[in-house]
């Protein structure tokens, strides 16, 4: 039986223009419910993360979902969830939702998806924690992302070791064994970083 987790899981707000995505989302939801895990969410109703948010409950695993005041009508807070945080800003957001993951998973969505996972990436590589994270790479959807990580390097911006920060995984069932995997190798992280404490890398 696979370890139960607190699984922070950043995606879209939108399911994007292939179905497959979206089935995808679905797919990882059960695996969060039926394992037992919690997922932990930008809180909204709708796009994948909305469709990610209902399979979890559907399959029996406990949702908690942290959206900011100004975002609670245009993401469409969804109020029927067992734990939602209406928080002042997305910092706050951010911050909930670390506090709250044992572990992170990027699932395909736009610059809001991409804000949220390079900043839990830097505060990593500042060594501020040390939480796993996988990126699903549904589709080659995440392939331009990885080339340009490895243009960075290659460029000279960053060592080679960052390479290490996060792994990746080609199917949703495939992310709670490599997460609990890797928290088996990690030791336990510090404290939660506080607001000062963000880089822009």
């Amino acid at each position: 039986m696979t370890q139960a987790l607190s699984l922070c899981v950043f995606c879209g707000a939108r399911t994007g223009t292939r179905p497959a995505l979206v089935e995808a989302a679905r797919r990882l939801g059960r695996c969060i419910g039926e394992g037992g895990s919690t997922l932990v969410f930008g809180g909204g109703r709708v796009g994948l993360m909305g469709e990610l948010a209902r399979a979890t409950l559907a399959a029996g695993g406990h949702v908690a979902g942290f959206i900011p005041e100004h975002l609670a009508r245009i993401e469409v807070a969804d109020e029927s969830l067992p734990e939602l945080h209406i928080v002042s800003d997305m910092h706050s957001r951010k911050l909930g939702m670390f506090e709250r993951a044992q572990a992170f998973c990027v699932l395909p969505g736009g610059l809001g998806t991409l804000d949220e996972t390079f900043e839990i990436l830097t505060w990593r590589q500042l060594g501020l924690h040390d939480k796993p994270m996988v990126l699903l790479n549904l589709e080659g959807y995440w392939d331009p992302l990885l080339a340009l990580v490895d243009q960075v390097i290659d460029q000279g911006f960053a060592p080679p070791e960052n390479r290490r920060l996060f792994s990746v995984v080609e199917t949703p069932e495939a992310v709670i064994p490599t997460l609990v995997t890797l928290l088996a190798r990690t030791p336990p992280t510090p404290a939660a970083p506080g607001h000062d404490a963000r880089a822009l890398g």
